[in-house]
């Protein structure tokens, strides 16, 4: 009898070791808090460092987590909420799929009920409509970045850079400096900010110094932005467009695109690949001058190499230092406002305008 009881508490182990492991998660050491993630997709190249990267904080800490895959749909990731829940999760790690909707992110917090949820990376409103839901839910916060500080930072290096070799970008020697700008999602607050700063705040650089602003390539076109159809941020929309662009807008016709600034580096790396397969931005050629946002490893490797002027570093490790300190400040008792006030890392700090906010900063990178 006493073997047979003992295989059976044997059995009960193994089980709920199993239980916490979740969908590539761990099983932690900590069993009051079990904590659920949800990625608004896998395929992020941002968000990837960003996993990886907290992943290793919370198994280091013995916090029991699962990670869990939206694949760009809205609706799923509530259903995937609401499952983890049942499930026993009791603190949520949410990376929203649609961005900047505020009722989408309350349709969680209800979800959710009296369980703490902590928002990441991609915007839950606009306009100070995340200020509200936060402030009218004491259970929620919000963990990222000040969607306008990239575009600003992006906007002066693009000036700065522009200014210094004004010359030389000037392929056809009119005065006048003609760009592409590649937008990763529509709505997304993150790419609204970039995409505008980008090109507004290197205006105010050329234009205090007495040249001419950017001009867009395509005069004709209703929008000075071309958007990955998808939404995905990825470097294939931007090598398609940039293809076809360079078809009708290149040297011979004597109207190529002489820069190229992009809301993150997966789609700078994608602009890069086209103007080297059509002979530019490598060893010995022309530098067509591309901008990106992230600061990725592939990113680095091209500013490196010379095939990229600049990017800005969007931190993913202090992102995942932010998010699994705030997990272990609430698994010890303190409200998510309580746990934002109590990290001390110098990158992080808490929004001027909602004590339920906390800001990641970014920081340019050209190599140096």
């Amino acid at each position: 009898m006493k073997k047979i009881i003992a295989l059976a508490l044997a059995l009960v182990m193994m089980l709920g070791l199993v239980a916490c492991g979740g969908n590539g998660g761990n099983a932690g050491s900590d069993a009051a808090t079990k904590v659920s993630v949800f990625w608004y997709d896998e395929a992020d190249v941002y968000l990837a460092s960003v996993r990886a990267e907290l992943n290793t904080a919370l198994e280091a800490a013995g916090v029991a987590y699962d990670d869990q895959f939206a694949g760009k749909d809205q609706a799923k990731q509530l259903e995937q909420v609401k499952t983890a829940i049942a499930g026993g999760s009791n603190l949520l790690v949410v990376n929203v799929v649609t961005s900047g909707d505020p009722d989408v992110a309350q349709s969680i917090v209800d979800a959710a009920g009296d369980i703490p949820v902590i928002f990441f990376n991609r915007a839950i409103g606009t306009d100070g409509s995340d200020v509200a839901l936060l402030n009218e839910n004491a259970t929620s916060c919000f963990i990222g970045t000040d969607a306008p500080e990239a575009g600003h930072m992006q906007g002066k290096m693009v000036g700065e850079y522009v200014l210094a070799n004004f010359d030389t970008v000037d392929l056809n020697g009119d005065g006048v400096i003609t760009y592409a700008m590649f937008k990763g999602e529509e709505g997304n607050a993150e790419a609204i900010a970039r995409t505008q700063f980008g090109v507004e705040d290197a205006d105010a650089v050329l234009t205090a110094a007495g040249k001419s602003a950017l001009a867009y390539f395509d005069a004709a076109a209703a929008q000075t932005w071309q958007t990955d159809p998808e939404g995905a941020w990825s470097a294939k929309a931007a090598k398609d467009y940039m293809d076809t662009n360079l078809v009708t807008y290149n040297e011979s016709n004597g109207n190529m695109i002489e820069l190229v600034i992009c809301n993150n580096d997966g789609m700078a790396e994608g602009a890069v690949a086209s103007l080297q397969q059509a002979g530019y931005n490598v060893e010995g050629a022309h530098v067509v001058p591309v901008f990106g946002v992230d600061a990725t490893d592939a990113a680095k490797a091209l500013i490196a190499d010379g095939a990229m002027v600049g990017t800005v570093k969007q931190d993913a490790n202090g992102m995942a230092v932010a998010i699994s300190g705030t997990v272990k400040a609430i698994a010890d008792g303190k409200t998510p406002v309580e746990a934002l006030a109590s990290l001390t890392d110098e990158r992080l700090t808490v929004a001027g305008d909602c004590a339920g906010k906390l800001y990641v900063s970014y920081a340019p990178y050209t190599g140096e």
